[in-house]
């Protein structure tokens, strides 16, 4: 599949999943705005309520404070009234002022006798003496309300809160008007004045969730001076509101978990494409080189079987001397597949031994010391290492040497001598082998991808530098594998150090 479709695809399936979760989130938030909405507007109705029910409560205690005192005093005026007057009736003990008012002025109450002695025939005059009564009763109960209503101006408002309210019973109310408006959940309140004084605070209050507070004035038709505030919060409000959106709780998780493995699906997708591609791009270059050895070493072949070929020592030694080389390069090449095939086996079994590093590093010198000569450059050792001891796979590792060493020369300055600096040293756990090169250097862009597998360091248009990309990847393996660390070190034009630290083994 070309990288245009797939990335198409990863593109269509990435804005799907992103515009899914934004609708979701979209619909929690709204559905949210929603609860909130609904909670504020039954707690502030249900607030309103119960300050009203407070006043009602105030105005009920004056008006029965009143006409308690009314009656008393119609009941004692009837008992000092003339009890020979026609048109007077004794109040009962048990009746109130407006009722001995009716029966002092109501006809139907009066003895037959008295009507008819009265007026006979008039119809006319009972009318008018219903009226009466009835005229009589609305001034009697208006001036009995007008007197309830300057008490309460006039006296009501000049008590304190906690002498005016029953927080008890405002405490009920609010269960009441709360739970009349569907919300049953526990909640704290406290009363204080205007200005801010606290009156009364619930028992059990806390302070959780007060950043939620809602408020409703108490006798707001008091002056302001004498209102009070009633302030309530409930600290399970944001478990109530978000109740209603846990069902879409799940739903946001799968599908962030769906968008996570989508994205890792891709990412997986372009790096096994590439590795493809790299394989591929490995197999064709390894085809091509593997092609100029046997092609070598089969022309060497042929002349050797060749009668018409004359036999001179001369002849055989340049025939034994290509042989030699190209089966050394035939040889070079078959390990870089091998070094290939350790990257994709889960195990690798080392045939581990305890070599001297110090030793190791120097033979391995030795052998470069002529290629390092040629280019006019020398080898420079350093070998401070006391404690020397490793214990490692003597052909891996000296690969790893091997490949430092090689890759020093290989990138060296065009026409110009390689110089190296080999140098051990220890520390109190560890022991460390560095080499330095005078080459041309590593940009900093390139550091950090020089240990993958397959990568090469572009050189333009330069291309006298034969390599598959596995060397240093192979290398950062085998010294991961034998619990060390490498580092490296490079000025772009001036050269490059690789830094190896490994555990040391103490007798």
């Amino acid at each position: 599949m070309k990288k245009k479709t797939i990335w198409t695809i990863a593109t269509i399936m990435g804005l799907s999943f992103l515009a899914l979760l934004f609708l979701q989130i979209k619909y929690i938030d709204e559905m949210v705005r929603m609860k909130k909405e609904q909670f504020d507007e039954s707690v502030n109705r249900s607030l309103y309520q119960a300050s009203r029910n407070l006043e009602l409560n105030e105005t009920l205690r004056f008006l029965e404070k009143d006409v308690n005192a009314a009656n008393r005093k119609a009941h004692n005026d009837a008992l000092d009234a003339d009890s020979a007057s026609v048109g007077s009736i004794l109040p009962d003990n048990d009746t109130n002022s407006f009722e001995n008012q009716m029966r002092r002025n109501d006809p139907a109450s009066m003895p037959k006798v008295m009507i008819l002695s009265n007026d006979k025939n008039s119809l006319s005059q009972a009318s008018k003496s219903m009226k009466e009564i009835v005229r009589n009763r609305y001034v009697y109960q208006k001036a009995l309300l007008d007197r309830v209503v300057m008490n309460i101006l006039y006296n009501a408002s000049e008590k304190p809160l906690q002498e005016r309210v029953n927080f008890k019973l405002l405490d009920q109310d609010l269960k009441v008007e709360l739970q009349s408006n569907g919300i049953m959940l526990p909640y704290h309140f406290r009363v204080t004045t205007q200005d801010g004084r606290e009156v009364y605070r619930c028992p059990d209050y806390s302070d959780v969730g007060e950043e939620f507070t809602y408020e409703q004035p108490l006798y707001r038709n008091d002056p302001v001076n004498k209102m009070g505030l009633v302030k309530i919060h409930f600290p399970n409000m944001n478990s109530y509101i978000f109740s209603s959106i846990r069902f879409m709780i799940p739903a946001i998780v799968f599908t962030v978990i769906l968008l996570v493995t989508f994205i890792f699906t891709i990412v997986v997708v372009f790096r096994q494409k590439r590795l493809s591609e790299i394989k591929n791009d490995f197999i064709n270059n390894m085809t091509h080189e593997l092609k100029t050895p046997i092609s070598s070493i089969s022309l060497a072949a042929q002349m050797l079987n060749d009668e018409s070929v004359s036999k001179s020592p001369a002849m055989m030694k340049h025939i034994g001397g290509a042989l030699q080389e190209e089966s050394k390069r035939l040889r070079f090449l078959v390990e870089k597949v091998l070094q290939m095939s350790l990257f994709d086996r889960q195990k690798t079994m080392f045939k581990k031994k305890e070599l001297d590093l110090n030793e190791l590093v120097e033979n391995v010198a030795a052998t470069f010391t002529l290629r390092v000569e040629h280019t006019g450059g020398k080898i420079m050792t350093d070998i401070g290492a006391v404690e020397s001891k490793i214990y490692v796979d003597e052909t891996h590792f000296t690969n790893v040497i091997f490949n430092l060493f090689d890759n020093a020369i290989k990138y060296r300055k065009p026409d110009q001598p390689v110089n190296l600096i080999i140098s051990t040293w220890n520390d109190e756990h560890h022991l460390f082998f560095a080499i330095k090169d005078d080459g041309i250097g590593i940009k900093k862009d390139n550091l950090k991808k020089i240990f993958d597998k397959f990568y090469r360091v572009h050189t333009g248009n330069v291309h006298d530098v034969k390599g598959f990309g596995l060397g240093l990847a192979y290398v950062k393996r085998i010294v991961d594998l034998h619990k060390g660390d490498i580092k490296v070190e490079s000025e772009y034009g001036k050269g490059t150090k690789f830094t190896i630290q490994l555990p040391i083994i103490k007798d």
